[in-house]
């Protein structure tokens, strides 16, 4: 018997590597393994995928924010056809990012990456349909938008984003469907910019469009009031910050009937501006 130190087992004689390969040798890969690796493969691309179309839609959301701000210039600024052909311009720049979402979902099923896009699309539908109002005084329908998402294989410069398999199966042409929710829900959050440009308008000496608005609105607020609680829960959400926009812009038409010749224009937009306040805090609103 040896005093000390400890017994040696029988395969520390032999390399690690060989125990390893032994090993693999004794346990070999099971269907089961090679299928669910294959599970794990398809998951981590979908993902991939999934997390690249979220950053797609935030910066389709951040241009059409700012196409959003420069539109509400059009009523002060002194050209305003400038404003509208630059707005143009930065609308082309959404849709290109849109081109990519298309590209990204080239024999996906949309839906299974409708949350992952909607917000884009949702903050799209409300600047193209911003712009639409400005120029024509009425709404842009799903179709028209819808139009301008069907993208040919003329510009190639967005498919550097694209995997192997999208461009072995490249096609000519692209497009993306606006979904009749993301509509709805972008003309829902039209509203709010139209009851700021009432406010801003009037700050303009503008006294007819508030009036104009007011019946735009109410045409939009009476064919939500037919949608009601059997749409999808989204759109009965945003009904009540619909029926606050027309609210204050109705509450602006009425001041100008009844006080408008006792103001001075240049104060309209101040006491405007004020009733709004009071009103949010009568609301409960932030």
């Amino acid at each position: 018997m040896r005093s000390g130190g400890f017994r040696k087992r029988k395969h520390d004689n032999f390399p690690h590597g060989q125990r390893r390969e032994e090993k693999e040798n004794v346990n070999p890969p099971s269907a089961l393994m090679t299928s669910f690796k294959s599970f794990q493969l398809e998951l981590d691309t979908r993902h991939d995928k999934y997390e690249r179309l979220v950053k797609l839609s935030r910066d389709i959301t951040i241009e059409s924010k700012r196409t959003i701000f420069l539109l509400h210039r059009f009523i002060s600024a002194p050209n305003g056809e400038e404003i509208l052909n630059e707005s143009e311009v930065k609308l082309d720049a959404v849709r290109r990012k849109i081109k990519q979402v298309a590209q990204e979902l080239i024999g996906e099923d949309m839906y299974q990456f409708h949350r992952a896009v909607s917000p884009g699309l949702q903050e799209y539908v409300e600047a193209v349909s911003f712009q639409y109002f400005i120029k024509t005084r009425s709404l842009i329908s799903v179709e028209e938008i819808n139009k301008q998402l069907i993208f040919t294989a003329e510009d190639r410069e967005e498919t550097t984003n694209m995997t192997s398999n999208s461009h072995d199966k490249q096609p000519h042409t692209w497009s993306l469907r606006v979904t009749p929710v993301d509509y709805l829900l972008g003309v829902a959050d039209l509203t709010g910019e139209l009851m700021r440009l009432c406010i801003s308008s009037v700050g303009n000496g503008d006294i007819d469009t508030p009036f104009e608005l007011s019946q735009f609105l109410r045409q939009i607020y009476d064919g939500f009031t037919f949608i009601g609680n059997t749409g999808p829960y989204e759109v009965s959400k945003k009904l009540y910050t619909l029926k606050q926009s027309l609210a204050k812009v109705e509450n602006a038409c009425y001041t100008l009937k009844v006080r408008g010749s006792e103001i001075p224009k240049h104060m309209l937009a101040d006491v405007f501006s004020t009733k709004t306040e009071l009103i949010d805090q009568e609301e409960g609103l932030p």
